[in-house]
């Protein structure tokens, strides 16, 4: 059984693993998703970053507009939160674009301590602060000039989908909520992906709390994680979340902000915490989508079924899809889309 890879290193050199599809397409907006915005046109969809304070941090965002905007009407949003490791720039601007081409205003930010957004140490991935950011992005977003507050949606991709769920169980400013892969951060860090890693939960306790130690005492962070890594590494990885992930993150959908890397003193929190809790306090209306052969599927299964109280509740199954792949490829995206339209559309 692997231990958990610890790496002391500048967050700063995950800069170095940018693509080369990125460098050639040097999106003005840094954008790195398929049929990205490249510049705002009069009457079409645009994009605005934006920066607001939460909680005395600066956090970057961008809001998406839909084609005709106008701040005198008003129009139903979205926020969307961005999967573990990921940025505004990648899968969660994919969806914010996609539903603003079909009329709604959306936001996605960068959580506090990652990406764009500011805070001390870079890369801490703390539960409390996740679900801190989407409320934050419904604080910013519900005040922007056009949008209705009481038609407010949220879609969660990924590890973002699990600090979704968490985030609708009290904010009921939230009226119909998605998830898309979503992904258990707190039960992968506990029990490893797939539970493979049980007999270690303890002995990574140790680690982590002896970490923050290091960090009181003024010690150099601690980092878990992959820093980089090969094309060999990548094709010997057995899991297609992992092998597919490093591809996305680290190749073909690379962005200097976006890193695999998260303190080790995170796991303080994140073990202890479970994404699939509390279900039964969602009574919004609930779509959770998953990939017919996403390995991470067992956790929407799991949680699923634990939303006892939410109505119109559906579970959407995408069909020979991996989870990357629900990130980035055109078939299972227009699928998504599709379904993400049609449930925001019954229910906000």
């Amino acid at each position: 059984m692997k231990k958990i890879k610890i790496i002391l290193i500048a967050i700063f050199m995950t800069a170095n693993f940018i693509s080369s599809a990125q460098i050639k397409s040097k999106n003005p907006f840094g954008l790195v998703y398929g049929d990205a915005i490249t510049e705002n046109v009069s009457g079409k969809v645009n994009i605005h970053p934006v920066s607001y304070k939460l909680n005395g941090m600066d956090i970057a965002a961008n809001v998406y507009t839909p084609a005709g905007y106008d701040s005198l009407k008003k129009y139903q949003a979205v926020v969307v939160a961005h999967p573990n490791g990921g940025i505004k720039e990648q899968t969660a601007g994919l969806y914010a674009q996609r539903l603003a081409e079909s009329g709604y205003i959306t936001i996605a930010a960068d959580a506090a301590y990652q990406g764009g957004s500011s805070g001390q140490p870079r890369s801490v991935d703390k539960p409390a602060n996740r679900i801190e950011d989407i409320r934050g992005m419904a604080d910013f977003v519900s005040r922007y000039p056009g949008v209705d507050p009481k038609q407010l949606g949220v879609l969660g991709i990924c590890g973002g989908g699990g600090y979704t769920l968490k985030a609708a169980q009290s904010d009921k400013r939230f009226k119909a909520v998605a998830t898309l892969s979503m992904f258990n951060s707190g039960k992968v860090r506990r029990n490893g992906f797939q539970n493979s890693q049980l007999a270690t939960i303890q002995e990574r306790l140790k680690q982590a709390s002896d970490a923050r130690a290091q960090e009181a005492a003024g010690g150099k962070i601690i980092y878990a994680g992959v820093a980089s890594i090969t094309d060999v590494e990548i094709a010997k990885t057995t899991t297609d979340l992992y092998r597919e992930g490093y591809e996305y993150y680290y190749r073909t959908h690379a962005h200097p902000n976006s890193t695999f890397l998260y303190t080790m003193s995170s796991l303080t929190d994140l073990m202890v915490w479970d994404a699939a809790t509390n279900m039964d306090l969602i009574e919004q209306p609930l779509l959770m989508i998953s990939g017919s052969k996403a390995d991470t599927k067992y956790m929407t299964d799991e949680a699923f079924p634990k939303a006892t109280n939410a109505k119109n509740k559906e579970l959407f199954v995408i069909e020979g899809a991996t989870h990357i792949q629900t990130y980035w490829k055109p078939e299972y995206v227009n699928q998504i889309t599709t379904k993400l339209i049609d449930f925001f559309g019954k229910n906000l």
